[in-house]
């Protein structure tokens, strides 16, 4: 500019009036443009992007959702506050009574004499019949253990419930996995079909069939998949809505799918570590000690009492013993209660055993079913299907067959693999089922099977 500027200067009485003109007007539009041209110039200014944060999906496998749902399970938190209320109710059944103190003071006068002051006070002190405080006691101690054992249902069916859904959710993953890989089929085959349709060597019905089925193949893929979140959301709701709020459930290992006892070993176990027969012999043992209670409560608690009287001129001391004597209410009817509440607390018990005899049984034979018709269409019908299908592509591919039976190929593959997904998970279904009868997630220290 300041050369311009100089230039100009130099020439203005010599160059003439046309030419100085156009100079003006050249020196105003390198004014103008100069702010322009020096932003022009300017390096660009580089601003270096935050890299995209990658977010890790938690991969969460049994253990862990076991631990979530042991911690944040409303039901099994407030069955564990019904363990404590059990446990006061034993130190309330021990207690021993109080003593009773009755105190009176008044004014004591004589004729012919001044008046005074005279008191008195007695103490008594209930003496509970040995009987009946021990039978409350080991009733109380019998009502302990039963809640225990109610908790330990509880985590049994839990546990249980839980793993149903673990594998539920595998088996709808599993769907969606074969939903979508025969989606891929489909697409392939489609585009073959709308290529052969458009050369005209095959007819355009045949498209129409492969869009229809690509439309219907799409659909059990995303209907899967929702199954499959919809199963996740349940699991979910176990943990009282403690899991992460995107995470995946790692594949069951093989020890997590087998079965290692036998049907005698399985019937041993729901014996000895069901909790629901335990919790039951434990109400049968409460009922006993209950109608024990109740008889023990016809022989009458005896109350020491001593009482003290003073006055201006006498004080007396008294000791004595107060006895109920049972001639109109001899407790024939809480002890036609109590009897009865035993005889329903045995039935109850010897019904549940029996029934759970065949529960192991009838679970036992759904199991080794199951494990039939798994090896059934893992060794035979899948193979068979699957060469079938590479056979109808082949054909397909020569001329020699036509679009229909490549598509029921595939139709009769994917029915078989969706059979195969089915038993696999009726399969776990009845393991887990043999394992919740015979008490294996009612606690840690069971025997695993």
């Amino acid at each position: 500019m300041n050369r311009l500027r100089a230039v100009l200067s130099a020439h203005r009485f010599t160059l003439p009036l046309p030419t100085t003109l156009w100079a003006l007007s050249l020196f105003g539009v390198a004014v103008a443009a100069a702010p322009l041209l020096g932003q022009a110039a300017a390096p660009p200014v580089l601003q270096a992007s935050p890299r995209s944060a990658v977010v890790e999906v938690p991969e969460l496998d049994i253990a862990k959702l076991e631990a979530l749902v042991l911690q944040f399970n409303p039901l099994l938190r407030a069955t564990a506050q019904s363990v404590d209320a059990a446990r006061a109710s034993v130190t309330s059944a021990g207690a021993l009574l109080n003593p009773r103190v009755d105190w009176s003071r008044g004014p004591w006068q004589q004729l012919g004499s001044g008046s005074a002051s005279s008191q008195s006070f007695t103490l008594t002190q209930p003496i509970e019949n040995p009987q009946v405080r021990r039978a409350r006691i080991d009733s109380a101690q019998s009502g302990e253990l039963s809640a225990v054992q109610q908790l330990s249902s509880v985590r049994n069916d839990l546990l249980a419930q839980l793993r149903m859904r673990i594998f539920e959710a595998v088996l709808h993953q599993g769907e969606a996995e074969a939903a979508a890989e025969s989606l891929t089929l489909l697409e392939q085959v489609q585009q073959r079909v709308r290529v052969r349709v458009s050369s005209g060597e095959a007819p355009r019905y045949e498209l129409i069939k492969a869009d229809s089925e690509v439309i219907n193949a799409r659909e059990r893929q995303q209907t899967a998949a929702l199954r499959a979140e919809k199963t996740l959301l349940e699991i979910n709701r176990l943990a009282a809505g403690q899991l992460p709020a995107a995470w995946k459930l790692k594949t069951p290992t093989a020890a997590e799918r087998s079965m290692s006892l036998s049907l005698d070993q399985l019937q041993t176990a729901a014996s000895q570590f069901n909790p629901e027969i335990k919790q039951l012999q434990h109400e049968l043992d409460r009922a006993q000690f209950r109608l024990k209670s109740v008889r023990a409560s016809v022989v009458p608690s005896v109350d020491l009492r001593y009482s003290q009287m003073s006055d201006p001129q006498v004080r007396q001391s008294q000791w004595g013993v107060g006895v109920q004597i049972p001639l109109l209410d001899q407790r024939s009817g809480p002890i036609a209660e109590a009897v009865a509440e035993l005889e329903r607390a045995r039935t109850r018990y010897e019904g549940r055993q029996a029934e759970l005899t065949q529960q192991v049984v009838i679970a036992w034979r759904l199991l080794e079913m199951s494990r039939v018709r798994v090896d059934a269409l893992s060794q035979g019908a899948v193979r068979e299907a699957e060469s079938a299908l590479r056979v109808a592509e082949a054909a397909y591919r020569f001329g020699e067959r036509g679009i229909l039976d490549v598509l029921d190929a595939q139709r009769v593959l994917r029915g078989v693999r969706a059979d195969l997904l089915q038993a696999r998970y009726q399969l776990q279904v009845a393991r887990i089922t043999l394992a919740q009868l015979s008490g294996r997630y009612a606690t840690d220290a069971n025997p695993s099977h």
